[in-house]
């Protein structure tokens, strides 16, 4: 008996169990609808993939949230990401998913919408060509210049010694080239028979105006006194001093010589005159130089007037001094440059010290440590191809693909690196080594990429050549905007709109609606890019978004664009 129960509870359980496997089983499958139907897991943003909802909703302009489906991460078809770059900046690129500074996510960009000028190198084939990079970044440029500057004599300080009047050398008392003299110091002195006679005139004058005072009329002191300032006169236009001239008067008797005396300190450079010699008024006798500061004439290239002023410091150091350094200045920098080397000529100033170590004719060697701090975008020399007509740089965009930019280059600095002023941003990767075997890659991938485009316009221009005349004006003006995106065309000739296309001037939005439904699909952020079918836009690489014929019009002429 007990055997019978047992046998009959096991036989329910049994039961029990294979009908939940039945009808359980049945139940939840009908939860994913009806056969055949895509299940979906969630709707997404159109504008930003990353906010999702479980339900449908629109977004704030009013868009339908995009379904997505079970069977989409499953799909062989699925398009790989590439890279990220940046929703306001796409020159900003990422191998990752993150944010920029307004808390935008970056935008995915497939691997079918990456452009032909750039590349992709596998990791493997980095490793071997040594491909390094550094992030663009904001730094502080400096220069240091260094040349080599010829000491001169300072021609604010020159001074040449001449008479104005003709005579005899009676006495030299600096009698060789290179002796020292102080101001006021007596050089030579000069018999000059007219000086003699000019001074007894004088004397004369005197005495006959103390006669004609005593006694004589109002218009003959007048005369005499006439008579004294007139003999002066000459006698000062020959540079004999006041001091001398009240010396005559209280001697009384004139003096034979006339001596001349030294106008500055200095060291005698010229002596054009000897002992006995007989000078002309305005011969050149001594060349006086004053040493106390002296010049020194560097040369500067072109490339580095941006980094040099008035006022600059210079380091200057003699070759026979070793171990010591003076301090010049910047005092003029001379508007022409010399033809023959191409260098511009700056002067320094140098004060000499008092043993006159800076003697003309030498060289030293300068060095102009720039007091300008550039804080700008530089990235190093070695990371930019200059081919001649162009300088060009290697982004590294991320997941082993790169991508050559034109960039505007402006001063070089110290430690190798060099001001960026357009073509990168910062925080882009820049390629630092082998940019020249990346360059050569791009450059031949472009080229095949090129002749398999030219063969295939070549054909289609063959087979569109009787039916042109069909084609309208504002088709023609957009298919130079289409960039080889739509190339199919009906029996008739007409284009059909199957790809996104840019639209240029006036757009006609009927004639892209095909198949005649009233709808065309429109880029929510250019709205000039068009399509009878969905697609992704080559320019920003969003999804295009099913729109009415009048919403489009209405997003066109809201936007400036105009429609026919």
């Amino acid at each position: 008996m007990k055997k019978l129960i047992i046998v009959g509870v096991a036989a329910v359980l049994i039961g029990l169990g294979v009908g939940w496997l039945l009808f359980g089983n049945g139940s939840s499958s009908s939860s994913y609808g009806k056969p055949g139907e895509r299940k979906i897991l969630f709707y997404r943003n159109p504008m930003n993939p990353s906010i999702t909802s479980k339900v449908p909703m629109k977004d704030e302009m009013g868009m339908d949230y995009v379904p997505v489906y079970a069977d989409q991460g499953n799909s062989s078809n699925e398009r790989k990401i590439a890279y990220y770059r940046s929703p306001m900046n796409p020159n900003e690129t990422s191998p990752v998913p993150k944010k920029d500074e307004m808390g935008m996510d970056y935008v995915p960009v497939y691997e079918d919408q990456v452009g032909s000028e750039t590349i992709h190198i596998d990791p493997a084939t980095q490793q071997n060509i040594g491909v390094t990079t550094e992030l663009v970044k904001k730094m502080k440029l400096s220069r240091t210049i260094r040349t080599t500057a010829n000491i001169t004599y300072d021609e604010t300080k020159l001074y040449t010694i001449s008479t104005k009047v003709g005579g005899y050398v009676e006495k030299l008392y600096v009698d060789y080239t290179g002796q020292m003299v102080r101001k006021g110091q007596p050089l030579l002195s000069i018999y000059s028979p007219d000086l003699v006679s000019t001074q007894e005139e004088y004397l004369q004058a005197i005495k006959y105006r103390n006669e004609i005072s005593k006694g004589g009329s109002a218009l003959s002191r007048q005369g005499a006194e006439q008579l004294v300032e007139s003999a002066k006169r000459r006698l000062l236009y020959w540079d004999i001093s006041e001091k001398e001239i009240q010396a005559l008067e209280k001697r009384g008797t004139p003096e034979k010589t006339m001596t001349i005396y030294s106008p500055a300190s200095g060291i005698v450079t010229d002596k054009m005159v000897i002992n006995g010699q007989n000078i002309m008024p305005g011969m050149s006798l001594y060349k006086i130089a004053d040493l106390t500061t002296v010049w020194g004439l560097a040369q500067i290239y072109q490339y580095e007037l941006p980094w040099i002023k008035l006022g600059d410091k210079v380091d200057l150091q003699l070759s026979y001094i070793p171990g010591k350094s003076f301090l010049g200045r910047i005092t003029y920098i001379y508007p022409y440059l010399d033809s023959e080397s191409k260098t511009l000529q700056v002067r320094i100033e140098i004060h000499n010290s008092g043993n006159y170590e800076f003697k003309p004719g030498m060289f030293a060697d300068a060095v102009i440590k720039s007091p300008l701090n550039l804080e700008t975008i530089a990235v190093p020399n070695q990371a930019i191809i200059h081919t001649g007509t162009r300088d060009v740089a290697i982004i590294a965009i991320g997941n082993g693909y790169f991508k050559p930019v034109n960039v505007t280059l402006g001063v070089h600095g110290d430690s190798g690196y060099v001001q960026v002023l357009k073509g990168l941003s910062e925080g882009e990767n820049i390629v630092t080594s082998s940019e020249f075997l990346i360059d050569s890659e791009s450059n031949l991938s472009a080229a095949l990429k090129n002749m398999q485009l030219g063969n295939s316009q070549s054909e289609d221009n063959s087979t569109s050549q009787n039916n042109a005349a069909e084609d309208s004006s504002s088709e023609a003006d957009n298919m130079k905007s289409m960039q080889m995106n739509n190339k199919e065309k009906t029996p008739a000739g007409k284009l059909k709109h199957s790809y996104p296309v840019e639209y240029k001037g006036i757009i006609d939005v009927k004639s892209i609606d095909d198949n005649k439904n009233g709808k065309v699909y429109q880029c929510p952020m250019d709205f000039n890019v068009l399509s009878d079918k969905p697609g992704i836009d080559p320019k920003c690489g969003m999804k295009l978004q099913e729109v009415t014929i009048k919403q489009a019009e209405e997003n066109l002429v809201k936007h400036g664009f105009k429609i026919k």
